[in-house]
């Protein structure tokens, strides 16, 4: 059976660019969205049309029922054809600059709901069908976590980067509990990126504005990222597990 990909988040930016690039390799792919079904649909289209199978699936991954859903609906309609080989945690949100205490706590629960729990439900529902250990043949999971993890993002989003601290934890812990299961878990921390979650954050031109911070004089590009993500689902990174990847330009 063919190898199949889930990434969350697939419908822009850098989940897009990881979909595109995982065709290129050989994956059929499943795009997970939100809300833009159409922009979900334009790269499931990419993904055939590079000559692989391709679903897309609506779904919040912030709510445990529809990421249920979702994997039930994609195991059916790959049964028999492809088999879930390699989840990219790559949903996300940011919100706007705010500091600690004005933030509600509405945006703080959305922030973990999105960022850290619908990571968690998705992997639990991956090694559920990957791991050895439930009768899988293995698999890889990609996290995307963010710089902002290890340099906190005061005054902007500081619940952003303690949910991508988070999310680091989660894919050390995770890679050594199923490391002899057949299951590979890794993330991958992102710097400035130029891609379209700087607009939802209210600040379109960031990665622009901040470009002259980053050692390398400029923000990277989604399939930078994506590259990045594709070499650790790759069986290139065979011994890689547990690992932090910095795509950061040097920041």
């Amino acid at each position: 059976m063919n190898p199949l990909l889930l990434v969350t988040g697939g419908s822009r930016g850098i989940g897009a660019a990881v979909a595109r690039g995982a065709a290129a390799a050989g994956y059929d792919v499943a795009v997970n969205c939100m809300r833009d079904e159409g922009a979900a649909q334009a790269v499931a289209a990419a993904v055939r049309a590079a000559g692989r199978q391709a679903w897309v699936y609506r779904a919040d991954v912030g709510d445990e029922d529809q990421v249920l859903a979702m994997f039930a609906a994609l195991d059916a309609d790959a049964r028999g054809t492809a088999r879930l080989a390699a989840l990219v945690n790559n949903a996300g949100v940011v919100d706007v600059p705010e500091r600690v205490d004005a933030m509600s706590g509405a945006r703080i629960r959305r922030m973990f709901a999105i960022n850290v729990f619908g990571s968690l439900y998705c992997a639990r529902e991956a090694v559920r069908r990957m791991s050895t250990r439930h009768g899988g043949a293995g698999g890889a999971i990609v996290n995307l976590s963010s710089a902002a993890a290890r340099l906190g993002a005061p005054g902007q989003y500081v619940d952003y980067a303690s949910a991508k601290g988070a999310i680091d934890s989660f894919t050390v812990g995770l890679a050594r509990e199923v490391a002899a299961e057949g299951v590979r878990v890794n993330a991958v921390r992102p710097g400035i990126i130029e891609t379209e979650i700087h607009a939802s954050g209210g600040l379109p031109d960031r990665a622009r504005q901040l470009a002259p911070q980053v050692p390398m004089q400029r923000a990277g590009s989604a399939d930078e990222v994506a590259q990045a993500v594709l070499w650790l689902l790759s069986p290139a990174a065979s011994y890689t597990t547990g690992a932090l990847l910095d795509v950061t330009g040097g920041r």
